[in-house]
């Protein structure tokens, strides 16, 4: 019952409207003369510094999903869910070297989504089409997500009911809030949100793994418990080790989800509102500290186990919710004061990302899509002005998710969501480097890789569905003799790369005619000051072709 839960209620309900109120606030905060533009909306007026773009893209990466859902793949599965804490090691010294190119040329031509980029490198609406569509589609999982931490905590202080509408409302009316300060303030919401929001995690964490062994009998006695429980699984994969059947689908996983963490909108998002070029180096070399943290918060998985946790009950008769593993330990352990600070980390941990992803959603449907195809002479203010809308449509769509879908099939959707994802890779990475792929390959390579993709996630199934449960796709369904499995995401972007490469040499040689690149060489290497353009007076995403010599 709620009333057990009162402490906790008020201390989470504190903080929540704390931050609520900051991100009203936020839109005053560095305000520009103007912020009917998506430079000022959506960007922030592309001028942060180190430190708030070292919280703001941290906040955007490590969400509230991250939170609940890293543990609770330790607590059941054991070591394989420590996948993400090497790929999220991986990926920096990866996307250093592509991100101050893309920072860089994004700010000699006004770019605000990588459809952008691609729209003028390879001169093709149809790419850029397809490559905004394959963001907006993967986001919007991944925003609904952020609902599934919230309700957990919620779930766990009894704040939902047995109805649909009871069990939600809470949700809902935390999402009407996000949507209201989102669309006022912009970007500049969840930027200065983070600061409390990263503040607030880092504290948990760290009393975490300070108190909780020492209340139950240290490390040892932690990893004992876990390895017992696994050693009594009747799946033979779990367990503390990786063994030989899962090294394949923990290795292609880990490497699969640091290529894709990059190529989402959200994640361009924070980086495109940097200063300049060395904000963005700065970040790379330390952004890898939330690594750390991330292997801090899935150890809570064997705590829990070590303290005998049980998830509450799902959403179904007789179905587990194991999201509510970490708040479940929390209100075990911790005094109720303090595990009204950790909700309140999870739930705004929740708020940070959802309102950057939101946004970098709208971005590409307004600049994309809308201005592209729909009004090709939208001027900045219209662009805001439908960008704003927009946010709050994506929202709403990601609340239905969690209203009318079982969460858990939306967790499966955010790992079909990476598989999407990567088919953007040649065009978005690889176009940064180089202009060789023809952009009819191009295109029939992103069929390929999505068409491939979403035949094998059709094979996958899970104990409670047939076909689309996960992304582990067993190598006996391609002839193997083997039980092993391997990420989906890797195999369908080979596809796709193989694909291009292949359908460029072909093109070529028949030399059909290939678009113009708008971009020049040193376009990749612009930093701030650069006189040829100031930001926020020019964007050429949508223009006419130019010349090309």
């Amino acid at each position: 019952m709620w009333q057990d839960h009162l402490t906790e209620i008020i201390v989470f309900t504190a903080l929540f409207l704390l931050v609520s109120a900051m991100g009203f606030v936020a839109a005053r905060w560095r305000a520009p003369k103007d912020m009917a533009h998506l430079d000022e909306w959506g960007l922030g007026g592309r001028n942060f510094g180190g430190w708030i773009t070292w919280f703001l893209v941290g906040g955007d990466l490590y969400t509230a999903y991250t939170f609940v859902a890293v543990p609770a793949l330790v607590f059941g599965a054991g070591a394989m869910g420590f996948f993400a804490v090497p790929y999220t090691i991986v990926i920096y010294p990866l996307v250093f070297l592509v991100l101050c190119r893309l920072w860089s040329v994004s700010h000699r031509h006004g770019f605000v989504t990588p459809a952008d980029f691609v729209r003028s490198r390879f001169d093709s609406p149809v790419l850029a089409l397809l490559v905004a569509i394959t963001g907006i589609v993967a986001t919007m999982p991944y925003i609904a997500l952020q609902l599934v931490g919230i309700e957990a905590v919620l779930k766990t202080m009894g704040v939902t009911g047995e109805s649909t509408l009871a069990r939600h409302l809470p949700i809902i009316v935390a999402f009407a809030i996000l949507a209201a300060y989102t669309y006022q303030s912009g970007l500049r919401a969840p930027a200065l949100i983070a600061f409390v929001k990263d503040t607030l995690i880092y504290v948990v964490i760290l009393v975490a793994v300070l108190w909780l062994p020492y209340k139950l009998g240290g490390w040892g006695d932690i990893f004992a418990a876990a390895d017992a429980k696994f050693d009594a699984s009747p799946n033979p994969n779990d367990g503390i080790l990786l063994n030989a059947n899962n090294q394949l689908q923990y290795v292609t996983l880990a490497f699969g989800s640091a290529l894709a963490l990059f190529l989402y909108p959200h994640s361009l998002t924070g980086v495109l509102a940097s200063r300049n070029r060395d904000v963005i180096k700065r970040n790379m070399s330390a952004l890898p500290a939330y690594s750390l943290l991330l292997g801090l918060i899935a150890l809570l998985g064997f705590m829990a186990i070590a303290a005998g946790v049980a998830p509450l009950p799902g959403a179904t008769e007789g179905s587990a919710d194991s999201n509510t593993i970490v708040p479940v330990l929390f209100d075990q352990e911790f005094p109720d004061w303090f595990a009204g600070v950790a909700y309140a980390a999870i739930g705004i941990g929740a708020l940070v990302p959802a309102a950057i992803m939101s946004i970098a959603a709208a971005n590409l449907f307004t600049r994309n899509i809308y201005k592209e195809y729909l009004r090709r002479d939208a001027t900045p203010a219209q662009e805001a002005n439908v960008s704003k809308i927009t946010s709050l449509v994506v929202k709403v769509g990601a609340v239905a998710c969690i209203v009318f879908l079982d969460p858990q099939f939306s967790i499966d959707l955010q790992l079909i969501g990476g598989v999407i994802i990567l088919q953007t890779l040649p065009a978005v990475a690889l176009g940064l480097y180089t202009r060789w792929f023809h952009r009819g390959a191009l295109i029939a390579g992103w069929a390929a890789g999505m068409g491939l993709g979403m035949w094998m996630l059709y094979q996958v199934s899970s104990p409670t569905r047939k076909h689309f449960g996960g992304s582990a796709f067993p190598l006996e369904k391609f002839g193997f003799d083997t039980p092993r499995t391997i990420y989906v995401g890797i195999v369908a972007v080979l596809v796709n790369l193989a694909v291009a490469a292949l359908l460029t040499l072909v093109l070529r040689a028949a030399k059909v005619r290939d678009g113009g690149d708008r971009t020049a060489p040193d376009d990749y290497f612009a930093d701030e000051g650069d006189a040829r353009v100031t930001p926020g007076e020019r964007s050429d995403a949508g223009a006419a072709p130019e010349p090309v010599a």
